[in-house]
């Protein structure tokens, strides 16, 4: 019986050693932790966000690189397919906005059951250990040694073993080193889907706040270009800013330079300048005597309103009936274009997902095997490819751990 060893026991090493020990290989899982799928306990804040319900162009659109190395594994195992496995395997799951699947129980653990389930009742053994090394025989993986001198043999390996983002859940890069040490080419691992650092000193002041239902802009300074726009929640923090939109934006921020990207925040994107300028004016003759800074609280959130109050450059204490209209323009201005200045990203130890991996030049996409060395075959997200927020990322490593695991059984 041909023997198979995935090294990692995520969402990607799940699924593969659950479809080929399906299919009748002796499968040995080999994790470095005393859990499988740590990480994915913590993804979408202990709720998991499984999958996103759309089609195969719209989930190719959100890789922003590399989204067509990926085809043939969508095209092998889809959303539609995850949602039926999920289901079948014990986890009802809905829809909420933006097409991103949950468990109806709103717990990962309920989706790392049912992949532990899916690969160990299908015969594959899990065993706890880290790999140190591939032995490679005649061009062609032969072995795996441990960093305890334990060696397995295998006729192939898949190496599934996740990114460099959360570290504490195992996620070190060592599938890059065993694949550097193979010949493999790995491209610059930097952090995506990972809170931003940002210049301006106000977001230490505004630390906690969050606000919802704002819109932003993301400019590249250089050439002026909007990179990125969206509409939801955001989150001040001591270094700068974070939060669903924020981590969103960051997967679009390439050659990260500081002060190279800007955010404008529209913090009334219901509001056209001229609808926003009419609130205004309601607001200061609403309340006609009274200081300029004492009639924002209707407006905006009370922490913020020493900051923008600061901003604006109008003093705090006039009286809102001397208040010019020049200075409500500029206030008007600053609610709708309000600036964060990004110095760089946060360290990649934070980030959700890591950027960058094992080229996919030297990855057959049709079977996700090395074209470098026989028997040797990589899943999810330790090959360079990586996805906005929204369920994407695990789509990656669901169809190209189901492909990985589905080919190595046909050998």
């Amino acid at each position: 019986m041909n023997k198979l060893l995935v090294i990692g026991a995520g969402p990607a090493g799940l699924m593969a050693a659950g479809v080929a020990a399906g299919r009748g290989l002796d499968v040995t899982l080999l994790e470095r932790n005393e859990r499988p799928a740590r990480k994915l306990m913590i993804t979408g804040k202990g709720r998991c966000n499984i999958t996103n319900n759309c089609g195969l162009e719209e989930l190719i659109a959100a890789i922003p690189v590399n989204g067509r190395f990926l085809y043939s594994a969508f095209s092998d195992f889809t959303p539609e397919d995850t949602i039926t496995f999920f289901e079948n395997h014990g986890v009802p799951l809905k829809t909420e906005r933006g097409n991103r699947v949950f468990p109806v129980s709103d717990k990962a653990v309920d989706v790392v059951d049912a992949l532990h389930r899916f690969a160990t009742e299908n015969g594959a053994r899990i065993i706890q250990g880290r790999a140190q090394e591939l032995i490679i025989e005649n061009n062609a993986v032969t072995a795996v040694v441990t960093h305890a001198g334990e060696k397995f043999l295998a006729d192939s390996v898949i190496i599934a073993t996740g990114g460099l983002s959360y570290p504490v859940t195992g996620s070190t890069g060592d599938g890059y080193e065993l694949a550097k040490r193979a010949g493999h080419t790995i491209s610059e691992c930097r952090p995506s889907l990972v809170p931003l650092v940002a210049h301006e000193g106000f977001c230490t002041a505004l630390m906690g706040l969050s606000l919802r239902n704002i819109a932003i802009k993301v400019i590249d300074t250089e050439n002026n270009n909007e990179v990125y726009s969206d509409f939801g929640e955001l989150l001040f923090t001591h270094f700068g800013v974070s939060g669903p939109l924020i981590l969103s934006a960051s997967a679009h921020l390439r050659d990260m330079k500081r002060m190279k990207y800007m955010i404008l925040i529209d913090l009334k994107p219901a509001l056209s300048m001229e609808q926003l300028d009419a609130r205004i004016l309601r607001e200061f003759a609403d309340n006609d005597n009274k200081n300029f800074i004492n009639t924002l609280n209707a407006l905006l959130p009370k922490k913020l309103v020493p900051v923008i109050v600061k901003l604006s450059g109008i003093r705090p204490g006039l009286q809102t009936n001397q208040v010019t209209k020049e200075q409500r323009q500029r206030l008007a201005e600053l609610l709708k274009a309000f600036k964060v200045t990004i110095t760089g990203f946060r360290p990649i130890a934070e980030a959700i997902i890591t950027a960058g991996g094992v080229k996919t030049e030297e990855i057959n996409p049709k079977t996700m095997q090395s074209k470098l060395i026989n028997g040797l075959y990589f899943a999810g997200e330790v090959i360079d490819v990586d996805a906005y927020t929204g369920g994407f990322n695990l789509q990656i490593a669901y169809s190209t751990g189901h492909l990985a695991g589905a080919i190595v059984a046909k050998q």
